[in-house]
């Protein structure tokens, strides 16, 4: 409804030889604080300037240039500097309630996205080392923007782009080498890799490091075969850690793939004039642009992660062919991406300026310090899985003593999941973000147990009222609070499509928490079963799950039944 509000606005602004953006008209239209002045309102003083001319003028001439309300309006008046928009509430609820129910999980696609494709890249925890909660947030967020382009009509490619090459590798190679054991590797392989990466990570091994890695992108038989054997280990931790999280990947890259595209795209910034001369290394100078030198090729001949990104970036266009690339990586790579973008514009690949990096903040303990290490030990994401599902257990348990086992097992995951998910994406991605299970799992306030109550809620009421006859949902003269919940249903769409946008989940996030609020609000004013428009509010109750589970959906969150 807003974005008709917004189109008529925009036609009368035009007519009126003063076209407005849509995306400035959106941004000044107002809730009014009572249902009595209209369900929109649209102050005019932001115009004074341009038309010079009175607000309460101006707000005069835009609704003679509007004419007669278009049908899903009771009406439209002037108030002072104010445009005041009033719906037809009942058309609203009775054609809105329909749609959701028609539509089911299809309500709120836009469809933007018909043939195209996006590659999103995201989580890529570094192999050989325990997957640590500072790749849950990459996971989290690139997650949920994936399902957010699928819901909006793209094509999507997920990939989970390993941290499998680099000099780190030389560091384990040689640590493997001086302090390993077979045994301890296929007992604990992540735990017995980290231990001689410790004890390798030091400065009197540096040179033999080095040595190592230059033997591995040479293609030395001993470090290759040590070196799959540590990536297929890996992976298999990792699978657990995404079956748990429920998270799914198309293809599973990694650096160590370009090796051979490296070589061609060394030749070809070097062809192009790009690649330079410096200290023995070899660079792209980019200080006209404000991004400094990129170091592409070390002195001793070994690359680095500039390198690795542009063969893949190459590699991946050929490939897919995709519309759109995003990348999923924190807020401490902005200039390396935007090196990569710049490098890539230069070599004449015009598809760079559709590549995004979607950054974000770091974890902060309760203290707000980097939520990183606890008492000096590196984080498992897998110890965090089993605290807050094991904190989920206690909450359900209080909830309900009789609970079978296997019911409780299943509640607490997903509840558990439910919070982690929740708890970080209500926040700007680009912000820091306190990291408190604690709170996270708590059943009341602006967390995810508290939406999936609920929806369980809802549930039970449709639960309660399926032995109902069926029969014609008269409206009737409406409820301000049904009016409200109706009014938030029908935001949906224009939520994802902003979030979309945005490449920014907490638009939804927080849309999520608001709608279960008001639905709650909604459940203690207006009785359901037993009332006089028991057959509208349960169809009400009944869009309102819909809605709430598609949202939650794009969240990566399952919603449950019952609690």
């Amino acid at each position: 409804m807003k974005q008709q509000i917004i189109e008529i606005l925009e036609n009368a602004l035009k007519e009126m030889g003063a076209e407005t953006e849509k995306e400035e008209i959106e941004k000044h239209i107002e809730i009014p604080p009572s249902f009595e002045m209209g369900d929109y309102a649209f102050p005019c003083f932001f115009l004074a300037g341009k038309l010079r001319e009175n607000p309460s003028q101006i707000a005069l001439k835009i609704r003679e240039k509007i004419g007669n309300p278009p049908e899903q309006f009771e009406d439209i008046q002037t108030s002072g500097a104010y445009i005041n928009f009033f719906l037809d509430r009942k058309k609203l609820a009775q054609n809105l309630i329909l749609k959701i129910l028609k539509e089911k999980e299809n309500f709120g696609k836009a469809n933007i996205g018909k043939g195209k494709r996006i590659v999103v890249e995201f989580s890529s925890p570094n192999i050989a080392k325990p997957f640590g909660i500072g790749h849950l947030r990459s996971t989290i967020i690139g997650n949920s923007i994936s399902k957010i382009c699928e819901f909006e009509g793209f094509s999507v490619i997920r990939i989970n782009y390993l941290g499998d090459w680099g000099t780190q590798f030389g560091k384990l190679l040689l640590g493997f080498k001086k302090f390993g054991s077979k045994k301890s590797l296929e007992k604990n392989p992540i735990k017995h890799l980290l231990e001689i990466y410790v004890k390798a990570n030091k400065k009197i091994y540096e040179k033999q490091s080095r040595e190592w890695f230059k033997k591995l992108e040479e293609g030395d038989k001993e470090a290759l075969e040590l070196w799959k054997k540590f990536r297929e280990l890996s992976l298999k931790d990792f699978e657990k850690i995404y079956k748990l999280l429920n998270i799914k990947f198309d293809v599973y890259s990694g650096e160590s793939m370009y090796n051979e595209e490296m070589k061609k795209v060394l030749k070809e910034l070097d062809e192009k004039g790009l690649l330079k001369k410096s200290d023995g290394a070899l660079v792209v100078n980019l200080e006209e642009y404000n991004l400094g030198v990129a170091l592409i090729q070390k002195s001793d001949g070994t690359t680095l992660y500039a390198t690795r990104d542009l063969a893949s970036a190459i590699e991946r266009h050929k490939k897919y062919k995709f519309s759109r690339m995003i990348y999923e990586v924190g807020q401490e790579q902005k200039l390396h991406f935007r090196q990569v973008f710049k490098i890539l514009e230069l070599m004449g690949h015009g598809w760079a300026k559709e590549c995004v990096h979607v950054d974000h903040g770091l974890y902060l303990d309760e203290t707000g310090k980097k939520f990183a290490t606890r008492k000096g030990k590196t984080i498992f994401m897998e110890d965090i899985l089993n605290e807050t599902i094991s904190l989920a257990k206690k909450e359900i348990q209080k909830r309900f003593p009789k609970i079978s086992k296997k019911e409780l097992e299943e509640r607490s995951h997903k509840v558990a999941i439910a919070a982690i998910f929740y708890g970080d994406l209500k926040n700007n991605r680009s912000n820091n973000m306190v990291f408190d299970i604690k709170r996270f799992i708590s059943f009341e306030g602006d967390t995810g147990p508290y939406i999936l109550y609920s929806y369980a809620r809802a549930s039970s009421i449709l639960r309660k009222a399926k032995s109902l006859k069926k029969g014609k949902a008269e409206t009737g003269e409406l409820d301000p609070k049904e009016i409200e919940l109706v009014k938030k249903l029908s935001e949906f769409p224009s939520v994802v499509l902003k979030s979309y946008n945005a490449l920014n989940p907490s638009l939804i996030a927080n849309y999520s928490y608001q709608l279960a609020q008001i639905f709650n609000e909604f459940y203690h004013s207006c009785p359901v079963i037993g009332s006089k428009k028991e057959l509208f509010r349960l169809s009400l109750v009944q869009a309102f799950r819909q809605v709430l589970k598609n949202s939650l959906g794009l969240l990566g969150i399952e919603t449950m039944e019952e609690m």
